[in-house]
């Protein structure tokens, strides 16, 4: 916080920091070098000197405002109009300008750091405030730093959205909160002539132990997720194999010839072995067929022992 603060200052020192102004070095020159003129011809030095005083006081007469710029005139404490942009005139020693507002869109970064949510987690928010000053006369009248200003009401606002709002509703509802966000800002700093554009939330930082236990739960969500996918797709065989059931009851010969061919897949791999239950053997009349297909594995097998290598 003490770093924005400090960008704060250093943007707005320099905003009104002096600004070269060659019209107001050609004043100041032009009667210096008239005065000085008049000197060597007359060889009076009070030409030069009236000549330096003339060329001082027509020096702070002209000023010159970019074209974002507005200057806030004052003459004798008492507000008397914006200037700029562009080239202005100001009474020497009786006007004053008291500040230059810039009217650009401004970037002002702000934070929450510590800040506890609506189910008590500490959170450490980073946001962005876009603004700009739509009236120059509020906010060179009505706030005395307006920056500063606008800065410490994003970031109390901030934390009184924080605290209503749960953890789960912050990190997933960012666009609903930034939208809270801006209005609560506008209202704030209208008074003062400034709207807020846009808040963009930059980051949400919650504690490490917090990030690892919201990991455990999410993969355990996720293996939930997975095993009751499993289950459904077990109902779903279980329902299918009990449409096969009916298929094969009234028709034992399906159900025979699907037997020898299960069969028949389980011993035509090398060296595999297949368990039969014998009420099966008895009912389906496989035996024979069970025969057959262990006398031709034993037939290949004696084969391959007596082919010589």
């Amino acid at each position: 916080m003490a770093n924005i603060q400090l960008s704060e200052n250093r943007s707005l020192s320099a905003l009104n920091a002096p600004r070269v102004n060659f019209i107001a070095a050609l004043s100041f020159i032009v009667p210096v070098g008239l005065g000085a003129l008049a000197t060597l011809v007359t060889l009076n030095p009070i030409s030069a000197i009236v000549g330096v005083l003339i060329g001082f006081l027509l020096a702070q007469s002209p000023k010159i405002a970019r074209q974002w710029e507005r200057a806030v005139v004052l003459r004798l404490g008492k507000f008397t109009g914006l200037r700029g942009p562009g080239l202005f005139w100001i009474i020497p020693f009786v006007d004053n300008i008291s500040s230059w507002i810039d009217q650009r869109v401004i970037t002002t970064a702000f934070a929450a750091e510590e800040t506890l949510t609506s189910d008590t987690v500490p959170v450490n928010v980073d946001a962005v405030l876009f603004w700009v000053v739509y009236d120059p006369e509020k906010a060179a009248l009505e706030v005395q730093n307006y920056p500063a200003a606008v800065s410490w009401a994003a970031q109390t606002a901030l934390r009184d959205i924080i605290g209503r709002t749960s953890l789960s509703d912050l990190l997933r509802g960012r666009e609903r909160i930034e939208e809270e966000l801006q209005k609560l800002i506008d209202e704030r700093s209208n008074p003062w002539g400034v709207t807020v554009q846009s808040v963009e939330m930059r980051d949400v930082i919650i504690p490490a132990a917090l990030q690892d236990a919201m990991s455990r739960e999410a993969q355990a969500a996720r293996e939930k997720a997975a095993r009751v996918i499993l289950a459904q797709a077990e109902v779903e065989i279980a329902a299918q194999f009990a449409k096969a059931s009916e298929s094969y009851r009234d028709n034992p010969t399906a159900m025979h010839l699907r037997a020898m061919n299960m069969l028949y897949e389980g011993l035509k791999e090398k060296g595999a072995l297949m368990i039969v239950p014998s009420s099966a053997v008895e009912t389906m009349g496989m035996g024979g067929f069970i025969g057959a297909a262990a006398m031709r594995q034993q037939a290949l097998t004696e084969s391959k022992e007596e082919t010589p290598e």
